[in-house]
């Protein structure tokens, strides 16, 4: 579930937070649950910079359409 902290994450703030979630689960040293909640505090995470980047691609797909219907700009 995400939180509506989470909501106002900005792509770049979870980018980031994801990068330093990945670098400690990589670097191990955490006990089960801690390396738990790290991966759920992960997937959180990719689900927020998969939303903003699911946003961006609609955004351009929406302005490349206009672009394309607009008449005489050839």
């Amino acid at each position: 579930m995400t939180s509506r902290t989470d909501e106002a994450l900005g792509y770049e703030q979870a980018r980031d937070e994801l990068i330093e979630v990945v670098r400690r689960l990589e670097a191990g040293g955490t006990t089960l649950e801690e390396s738990l909640a790290l991966w759920e505090r992960g997937e959180e995470l990719a689900k927020v910079c998969r939303r903003w980047l699911e946003g961006a691609r609609a955004r351009l797909d929406a302005a490349l359409a206009e672009e394309e219907g607009t008449p005489g700009e050839e």
